[in-house]
């Protein structure tokens, strides 16, 4: 069972890459984060007509996440995050797929640090390894999928130096996402690459692609039944380099 984490940065501007992802690599499970596009403007039909089913928790203009699977309907158990009745953002949706539980994630950028959107990155955070605490009492296989916007570590990147100043590299917010690991889960990229050096995003500006200055801030986290199963984890960095593409590369585990 191959798990993609794929922010796509706007549904229907990208949706021709999306489309033709599904097409060329096929994968089982796609968690898509930063859909930009209303409940009632998802473009339910075309990805079921790629032969995906779908989940979806929108937000005009902004945010909203997504859970797609391949000849199958995902099981929706949950949307949104308990502990701040008025956050109104659309960054959270978990389902069943397959007898695995997958959550898409699209966790707050938090810039300008300091300040409001930080303290509710971190605020967010813990909501998340509140119910991830939860998830793993289950003892169930779950997948933790997204756009975490954390560098949790500085061979994360292609230059501590240029995003020391920035929300995703605080050590605030790598204690958190560290916090969140030590409940049990498993980094997979940083299982399969320890030493780093993979990066999951490049900007779009300052040619960071044409000079790979990208750094890694999707995760795909496992609990320990999950983690029995790891076979394999990357990231599909081609599909960066194609026309109109996101400023995010796919990044997917493979399960026994």
């Amino acid at each position: 069972m191959r798990i993609v984490s794929y922010n796509v940065n706007g549904i229907k501007a990208r949706l021709p890459r999306l489309l033709e992802y599904l097409d060329e690599q096929a994968p089982d499970i796609v968690c898509l984060q930063e859909l930009k596009s209303s409940d009632e403007t998802f473009p339910e039909a075309d990805i079921r007509a790629a032969g995906y089913g779908a989940v979806w928790h929108g937000q005009k203009g902004f945010n909203g996440v997504a859970i797609l699977a391949r000849d199958a309907d995902p099981v929706e158990r949950k949307r949104g995050l308990a502990g701040e009745p008025e956050d109104e953002h659309s960054r959270y949706i978990e389902a069943e797929v397959g007898g695995v539980v997958v959550a898409s994630i699209y966790l707050p950028n938090g810039n300008p640090v300091p300040g409001p959107k930080f303290e509710y990155k971190l605020r967010w955070i813990e909501r998340l390894s509140a119910h991830a605490r939860d998830l793993l009492a289950e003892e169930r296989p779950v997948v933790l999928a997204g756009d975490y916007n954390v560098i949790p570590n500085d061979d994360d990147t292609f230059s501590v130096r240029a995003m020391e100043s920035d929300a995703l590299m605080q050590p605030e917010s790598r204690q958190g996402y560290r916090r969140l690991l030590a409940q049990g889960w498993t980094d997979t990229l940083r299982t399969r690459y320890p030493r780093g050096g993979v990066w999951t995003f490049w900007d779009y500006q300052a040619g960071a692609w044409q000079r790979d200055a990208g750094f890694r801030i999707d995760h795909l986290l496992l609990s320990p039944t999950a983690a029995d199963r790891l076979a394999d984890a990357g990231v599909d960095k081609d599909y960066r380099g194609r026309e109109k593409a996101s400023d995010h590369a796919p990044t997917w585990v493979s399960l026994r």
